[in-house]
């Protein structure tokens, strides 16, 4: 069945009219102002490097705002005990660093950002 150039504009038009009600349906999520993020940037950029059995991160704070980090290590054994180091502040232009380890295996290794209050 071949379609007339009007037919086939007009299902073009129809396609796109369904794709935007569909759109439009879809609910976004709305954030009070309250408790809107502010907008001053913050969060401490971390490198981690895992040696063996070992895991050492680096964060370097770049924003005036107090950074609290911590280092959260995994162990690749069922028996090996997971390591959650206590908060440690980054102030404004400071680097800190931060240890964990495992007995054998390390899994996964990550840092937790947190404002100072």
């Amino acid at each position: 069945m071949r379609l007339s150039r009007r037919t086939a504009s007009l299902s073009l038009a129809a396609v796109a009219l369904l794709i935007t009600l569909a759109y439009e349906a879809v609910p976004h999520a709305r954030v009070p102002a309250a408790e809107q993020e502010s907008a001053e940037p913050f969060g401490a950029a971390c490198r981690i490097r895992v040696t063996g059995s070992h895991v050492t991160a680096y964060c370097h704070n770049p924003y005036p705002a107090v950074d609290r980090v911590s280092l959260h290590v995994e162990c690749a054994r069922w028996w090996d005990i997971d390591t959650d180091s206590s908060p440690v502040e980054a102030g404004p232009a400071q680097t800190v660093r931060l240890t964990g380890r495992c007995w054998k295996e390390v899994g996964e290794a990550w840092i937790s950002h947190r404002r100072a209050s």
